[in-house]
């Protein structure tokens, strides 16, 4: 009963800490995906020569960051930018809920649709607009924090093998630590370089689908979609209904919003179903039900930044349960057919 209670205390105290510490825990996490990922950019680099024997590691480091947050900044523009002339435009789509809600009674003959035309005068689309996207420009607002936190991971990099020799006396159990953390940087490194990749992917072809059909600001929802496509499950089915929805309020039309739904959701079938699994693999090692549960916990503590990290936060629990005899079977039940390998 006293471990039972133990446990339950230390959950408590944890999801406390997560929920009033999220300020500096997400920026000190995006941190280290930015390490990940410098560090993955760094080794690519490397593979030329003359740069890994001429080039120091800190000057490869420097320039790889700043190249990452101006990209993180362009995109952060954009994002304003167009969510402002989004918003200032909604008496224009909003103008166009009448002739929706008529084509809809026409096409089901429904009394309900008749209900909801008197209350549409009431619906603020700019305000919904705004508050939609606040939380993925919250992410690329904390860059300052994230830029220090990175900064000061990054100098402690230098020292971190020495200071984990001097920490663990014994060498089976620096070798046992040294091999936990590789493992989870080169697991994550792997997830967020093939995620990045196989995003972008169907971002670019998103955008090329939504500029031909006419839909404003094609750029914008080809960066949310690009976005979203980091949420597991829900991430994809976002990414299409949001521009389909808002093709619908655009247009006024059907016709248009199906075509979105169809054309991206189709590039979301491709890609996710048949292009991500042969890149990742199993690389992931996570079990479908667990992914879910993963991103609603996530998701209810940390909002939309939870759900993206949902998944590198998962793995890296199952690494380290693994490596452990006492919840070695908990990383069996994480896991997606109840295999984990001695080194994971």
């Amino acid at each position: 009963m006293k471990n039972i209670a133990y446990f339950f205390i230390a959950a408590i105290g944890i999801v406390v800490t997560l929920i009033f510490g999220k300020a500096l825990l997400i920026p000190f996490i995006f941190a280290l995906l930015l390490w990940f990922i410098v560090k993955e950019i760094r080794a690519g680099i490397d593979k030329i020569g003359f740069i890994e024997k001429y080039v120091p590691s800190w000057i490869k480091s420097l320039l790889t960051t700043v190249v990452i947050l101006s990209i993180l900044g362009f995109i952060s523009k954009i994002l304003s930018a167009s969510i402002n002339t989004l918003a200032k435009s909604y008496p224009k789509y909003e103008s166009n809920v009448d002739a929706i809600i008529e084509s809809a009674n026409e096409m089901f003959s429904m009394d309900l649709v008749s209900l909801v035309q008197g209350h549409s005068g009431d619906i603020d689309f700019g305000s919904i607009l705004g508050s939609l996207f606040n939380s993925l420009t919250d992410i690329l607002s904390s860059a300052f924090m994230i830029t220090l936190y990175a900064l000061f991971v990054f100098l402690e990099e230098a020292n971190f093998r020495t200071k984990l020799k001097s920490v663990f006396s014994s060498k089976e159990k620096f070798e046992q630590v040294y091999n936990i953390l590789n493992t989870i940087e080169i697991s994550i490194s792997k997830y967020l370089t093939l995620k990045t990749f196989v995003s972008l992917i169907t971002g670019v072809l998103s955008y090329i689908a939504l500029a031909i059909i006419g839909i404003d600001s094609p750029i914008f929802w080809a960066l949310i979609i690009f976005i979203f496509n980091f949420i597991p499950t829900v991430g994809s089915l976002a990414g299409t209904l949001f521009p389909a929805v808002f093709c619908l309020l655009q247009f006024g039309e059907f016709g248009p919003a199906l075509l979105v739904l169809t054309i991206v959701g189709v590039i979301q079938v491709l890609v996710g179903n048949i292009l991500e699994p042969k890149l990742m693999g199993n690389s992931m090692n996570l079990s479908p039900l667990v992914s879910i549960l993963a991103l609603s916990l996530w998701g209810a503590l940390w909002g939309v930044t939870g759900m993206i990290l949902s998944i590198p936060i998962t793995v890296i629990m199952v690494i380290i349960c693994s490596q452990f005899e006492a919840t070695k079977s908990v990383a069996i039940m994480l896991s997606e057919k109840g295999e984990i390998n001695k080194n994971d």
